[in-house]
């Protein structure tokens, strides 16, 4: 009975094995992000772009050709000379992805790696061709509108080979050490223009101010003047009250002075004593 059981066995392993493999071979997924192509031993590729999910073929007479067809990075770097002959070391950041419904051609023409094949030498001549027509100033100046430009004619070179670019930018910039020199001096010239013009500014500013200080002391002493003309020297005894009075203030303040009348003794007659009495002495003990 076991016998009987391993040979019934071993009659169906064998057509289901080759049957599985048969079905397995028959099959192929597509990822997400990629597309797919048949080529076809006796047609050759086939101009069908199927999608993502499981699909069937011809076991050994067709064969699936995967791309990937997401936005991938690419840099181009490379030196050239400007328009006023400084080098320029430029590197662009180009996003590309392949024209899904020429995925066929691009097999047929370029192959998978067509990324590789293409971008790096369009890239170049455009970069070289756009730079040239810019000085290293304008490079600096107008980067926008150097990028802008890169952009057009590298997009219009790569659809000649069905890529498609989403966006383009200048990621780095570098200049020769000769230009990078004269650039850094001009700074500093600049800077010491600057500088220079703001002394002069401020030295005129001090000027008017001086002019406009001597202007107003010439009008007030013409204004005394005139007041003394007008008053006679009641205004200078009135002025020299006030000093006085701020003179003995002060001095009253001071424990160093001590009042002693004219004549020592404090008495005196008649007229000695009044005019001795009118005009205090000072005397200042200035203490150790």
């Amino acid at each position: 009975m076991s016998h009987r059981i391993a040979d019934i066995i071993s009659k169906i392993a064998l057509p289901a094995g080759v049957a599985f493999a048969i079905g397995q071979s028959s099959m192929y997924d597509v990822p997400g992000g990629r597309k797919a192509i048949l080529f076809d031993r006796l047609k050759g590729i086939e101009q069908k772009v199927i999608g993502e999910g499981t699909h069937f073929l011809v076991p050994w007479l067709q064969k699936a050709i995967i791309f990937d067809v997401r936005i991938k990075p690419k840099v181009i770097t490379t030196t050239t000379g400007s328009k006023d002959l400084q080098n320029v070391s430029i590197t662009l950041r180009v996003l590309t992805r392949p024209d899904v419904t020429r995925l066929p051609t691009i097999y047929q023409t370029l192959g998978l790696d067509y990324d590789e094949r293409v971008l790096p030498a369009i890239g170049n001549e455009i970069l070289k061709s756009i730079v040239a027509q810019f000085d290293a100033a304008e490079l600096i100046t107008q980067r926008e509108v150097v990028s802008a430009r890169i952009r057009q004619e590298l997009s219009r070179r790569a659809k000649e080979f069905n890529i498609e670019l989403e966006d383009v930018s200048i990621t780095h910039m570098t200049f020769g050490r000769e230009f990078t020199k004269a650039v850094e001096q001009k700074q500093i010239a600049q800077q010491d223009a600057e500088r220079s013009k703001y002394l002069v500014e401020k030295a005129e500013q001090e000027k008017k101010a001086s002019i406009i200080r001597a202007e107003g002391e010439a009008e007030s002493a013409d204004v005394v003047s005139k007041a003394l003309a007008k008053a006679g020297d009641g205004l200078l005894m009135i002025r020299r009250l006030e000093a006085s009075k701020d003179i003995a203030n002060t001095l009253a303040g001071s424990p160093n002075v001590t009042y002693l009348p004219s004549n020592g003794g404090g008495g005196g007659s008649g007229k000695e004593g009044g005019s001795d009495g009118a005009s205090n002495s000072l005397l200042l003990n200035i203490g150790r």
